[in-house]
């Protein structure tokens, strides 16, 4: 006797079977199933589930579920797919609305613009910051925030710094930012790698490496990795926390794709912070505007000598007119307005990286392994042994398509990870269709 859940699967593939379901249809809802055959919505629920594991639905969160569309491996035409680059897509940037910021910040702040500011930022950015950092619930005060040219300025002063803990190595996730590394690398600092998969992190490891090994800081991408375009769960994310207060290590928080997750019950590491160990950086260039080169750091009390030191000597303070317009631009609702548009525009691409993805031929399946997020910059591809993985890269760039080597994502690009990495963030709908496509159709052409 076959289990409720199974009964729904053969209606749902006896409809398929007598085309009353055609591809790319969204399949009858989980509430219609469960009135029509008097089953709970879990049994629908879970059949649904099976369908999607067997690769011939896929959901669309809020959405509904689909049938999977079988789509020819065709392409448009192309002068070259670049998959490289993590830069904002340029036709979602408030080219408008923020040069309006900034000729009324040329105005506002005439009086500041041709002389030095405190290094710590514009007072009134800061203090726009503690309330926008509240919607994300990261209370702090603007005595604790310093505005910095980019992220990168931020991880860089970081590094250079002496901690109160005393201690000298960086612990980076295995694979992470490249720049990061490179970053350390260059100051000659020791790191220490943690394996990440999408499954998250060994935290036995993690803590053996916090208790015995001489960990400055962790540094970590809590949501939407890069590269492996993973998030944290709200269960590690507080275990990352406690153990930073257990061990005395400082957490590094890159949060730089913050305004662009569609999870609104994401947290921060930060959030669960009681320790005073959770160090916030923000940035404003990847959700927003590339060239404004303006980044944000949350610190506790201990740092902020030492980090406005180095600040200091660094480059005096962050361009007058960028913080000026950003203050206004945040302060007059077109931040947030800005955020919505990208995030639903950031949702659809990976909607159409997933339906590909679902598409593709099932004995293709065991030639590549990759997890698609709901939203985000990246896909982390894995290949078998049997594929090289730098062998096919070239054969992409033959096709002129470009993808990142796993090696960019290393201590000292050091790794025998048979993976790559792609960037979507700029490219349309059908550049990313004609890239994918591209890519499927070399894998199956690899005889293994």
């Amino acid at each position: 006797m076959k289990n409720k859940y199974e009964e729904i699967i053969d209606y749902i593939e006896s409809l398929i079977e007598k085309k009353k379901l055609s591809q790319g249809q969204r399949l009858p809802s989980i509430r219609y199933l469960a009135n029509e055959f008097g089953f709970s919505k879990s049994t629908i629920i879970r059949a649904y589930n099976e369908l999607e594991a067997n690769h011939k639905v896929y959901s669309i969160p809020k959405g509904g579920y689909y049938l999977v569309e079988k789509l020819d491996i065709q392409t448009q035409d192309y002068d070259s797919i670049n998959f490289l680059d993590a830069v904002p897509d340029p036709r979602l940037l408030p080219y408008k609305e923020f040069n309006h910021c900034i000729n009324r910040a040329v105005e506002q702040y005439k009086n500041k613009i041709f002389t030095y500011i405190e290094s710590q930022g514009l007072d009134l950015l800061r203090k726009s910051l503690t309330r926008h950092f509240q919607e994300s619930q990261i209370f702090t005060s603007k005595e604790n925030i310093f505005i910095t040219s980019g992220a990168q300025q931020a991880l860089s002063i970081l590094c250079s710094i002496s901690f109160p803990n005393g201690k000298k190595s960086i612990l980076v996730e295995q694979p992470t930012y490249n720049l990061m590394q490179r970053l350390a690398e260059l100051s000659d600092i020791n790191l220490v790698g943690i394996e990440r998969t999408e499954k998250g992190l060994d935290f036995k490891e993690l803590e053996r490496i916090f208790k015995e090994e001489d960990i400055k800081f962790f540094y970590t991408i809590p949501r939407l990795h890069n590269p492996l375009g993973v998030s944290y769960s709200e269960k590690e994310k507080r275990k990352i926390a406690e153990l930073a207060g257990k061990y005395d290590v400082y957490i590094v928080e890159d949060d730089y794709l913050a305004d662009i997750d569609i999870n609104k019950k994401a947290q921060s590491i930060h959030y669960y912070d009681i320790s005073n160990k959770v160090i916030y950086v923000k940035s404003y260039s990847k959700a927003f505007m590339p060239g404004i080169r303006i980044g944000a750091v949350v610190l506790h009390k201990s740092l902020i000598e030492e980090f406005e030191k180095y600040k200091r000597y660094n480059d005096l303070n962050t361009s007058v007119v960028a913080q000026g317009a950003l203050e206004i631009f945040i302060n007059s609702g077109m931040y947030k307005n800005h955020c919505k548009k990208v995030r639903k525009a950031y949702k659809k691409k990976m909607d159409v990286v997933k339906l590909i993805f679902a598409s593709m031929e099932s004995e293709l399946r065991h030639k590549m392994e990759v997890y698609v997020s709901e939203t985000g910059f990246f896909l982390w591809i894995k290949l078998p042994n049997e594929i090289n993985a730098d062998f096919f890269i070239e054969k992409l760039k033959s096709k002129k398509v470009f993808v990142s080597s796993a090696k960019e994502y290393f201590i000292k690009r050091n790794t025998k990870e048979n993976c790559f990495r792609i960037s979507i963030s700029n490219l349309t709908d059908e550049e990313i269709k004609t890239g994918l496509m591209i890519l499927i159709k070399e894998i199956a052409d690899i005889n293994i």
